[in-house]
Parts: structure tokens; C-alpha cells; sequence
């Protein structure tokens, strides 16, 4: 059974897309059931071009990446989550709205906080440089997260292994 991931940030425009479009490559290179998901919940109605940028040097494509609402994932027919992760720290301190849980309930909910690298300083160069250096960061975490057994986890080891990536 697919295990699905939503990943959370304000705007819904650079980090979570990040985390969106890191998470399915490692999982489709992996070989792993799991599909990640992006939204805002104030989402801005566009993609950062260099979060763009920085997947394509990667070798992601993220063609179709759209900004969204979180509320999509409320609905009737959105998929049952599995884990939702808040990677900005101003989504991680808003009142999360009820997602529609997988096999065990509620989703395990855990915050990975990442710095906006849309808010770095040294113009162009130095913003292509953090979107870089987050889509690293990103990875790395999510390459953690694929190493779980998701769905064969009871809730309190999974949001304990969660919050223990987000710490290292």
C-alpha cells in the first residue's frame, strides 16, 4: 500500500516543493511505495524558478510542480496520508487542519525546520546557492525517512524515528 507524504511549508514555493520533488525521485530510484505531496496553507500560486532550477540540476523533473492549498488535501478523495512534514517554521506553528489518515488514523505529523532560501543574501548567485544547499539538506532527510518501515511502524516509533531525523 502506498504510504503518502504531505509536506507542508506557508507558501507552498520553494522548501516543500523541494522536499515534494526530493522525496518521490529518491523513492522512485529506491524502488520504495511511497509518494510525496506539497501544499501551503497560504500558498502563493507559483513555484520559486530556482526551486525549479535546483531540481533540474539534480536531475528531477518537476514540470507541473504547482503551488497549492493545503485544503486539498482535506477532501474526499485526497489520498489517505501517512506522515505530513512542516518544513517552515511560521506552517509549523499554524493550527493544522484534519487530513484524512491512512491505515493508523490521523497522519504522524513531524517539523523539519529548513531557513527560506528565497531570503538569502548575496543576490542571484547567493540564492542559487541556498536552494542548492536546502535541496541537499532536503534529500539527505528524506533518504532517512525511505529507510523506515512505514507502515509496519506503530505510530509512536514512527513519529519518535520522524522527530529524531529532523533533529540530526
Amino acid at each position: 500500500m502506498t504510504s503518502h507524504v504531505l509536506i507542508l511549508c506557508t507558501h507552498n514555493s520553494a522548501r516543500s516543493v523541494l522536499g515534494e520533488g526530493m522525496l518521490n525521485h529518491w523513492a522512485a530510484r529506491l524502488g520504495k511505495d511511497v509518494q510525496a505531496h506539497s501544499a501551503g496553507s497560504a500558498p502563493s500560486g507559483r513555484v520559486n524558478p530556482l526551486a525549479i532550477q535546483a531540481l533540474a540540476n539534480a536531475g528531477i523533473d518537476a514540470r507541473g510542480y504547482r503551488s497549492k492549498s493545503w485544503d486539498e488535501f482535506t477532501r474526499p478523495g485526497a489520498p489517505p496520508l501517512s506522515v505530513v512534514i512542516t518544513v517552515c517554521d511560521s506552517a509549523a506553528a499554524e493550527q493544522c487542519p484534519v487530513f484524512l489518515g491512512g491505515s493508523r488514523g490521523q497522519p504522524v505529523k513531524v517539523h523539519w525546520g529548513y531557513p527560506d532560501p528565497s531570503n538569502a543574501e548575496g543576490g542571484d548567485d547567493g540564492q542559487r546557492r541556498a536552494f542548492e544547499l536546502t535541496r541537499q539538506a532536503i534529500g539527505y532527510r528524506m533518504l532517512q525517512l525511505l529507510a523506515l518501515p512505514l507502515e509496519s511502524s506503530d505510530r509512536g516509533a514512527l513519529e519518535a524515528a520522524l522527530a529524531e531525523i529532523g533533529n540530526s
